[in-house]
């Protein structure tokens, strides 16, 4: 083997192994889009069961970590927050939303507020959506066609036919 023709080689195994790299974080930023979508709508779900088993409402808020526990001035009485088993978002996973501070549960699980939660990533231009439809709290997934940091709308959440 000559030296161009090492070189050349070197250089192709180079451009390999960095369309591997860009290809693998672009896998990996909508990996934790998809598990975050998932996991914010497991704890939707926990939630209801929750509410509903003890047949008392309770609440939840929506943080940049996931799902948390809302405080009485959040809620504006003095409604419990909802049990949930694991409502942590993995780190790097940016959440946008227009839910009231306290995502309010009846005791027979219906969701009474509603609104629309997007979730996007650096490394992946997927914004993946969730709208929380009234009256039932129905949850609908989708992407989101906004501009990236624009605020969460129900109309920019379109069908994806991935999902």
């Amino acid at each position: 083997m000559t030296l161009p023709e090492l070189l050349l080689a070197v250089v192709v195994l180079g451009l390999m192994v960095v369309a591997g790299v860009g290809g693998t974080s672009r896998s990996l930023a909508r990996m934790r889009i998809e598990a975050a979508a998932r996991q914010l709508a497991v704890g939707l779900e926990q939630a209801r069961s929750h509410a509903e088993a003890n047949g008392r409402p309770c609440a939840l808020s929506l943080a940049s970590s996931g799902w948390t526990m809302p405080g009485a001035a959040a809620t504006g009485s003095q409604l419990p927050g909802c049990q949930l088993s694991e409502a942590t978002l993995r780190q790097g996973v940016e959440v946008r939303h227009n839910l009231a501070a306290a995502l309010r549960i009846s005791s027979t699980g219906l969701v009474l507020d509603g609104g629309t939660v997007v979730l996007a990533a650096a490394g992946t231009d997927l914004q993946r959506c969730l709208v929380l439809s009234l009256p039932l709290g129905v949850v609908r997934f989708g992407q989101s066609k906004a501009a990236p940091g624009a605020a969460p709308r129900s109309a920019d959440c379109v069908v994806d036919p991935l999902l």
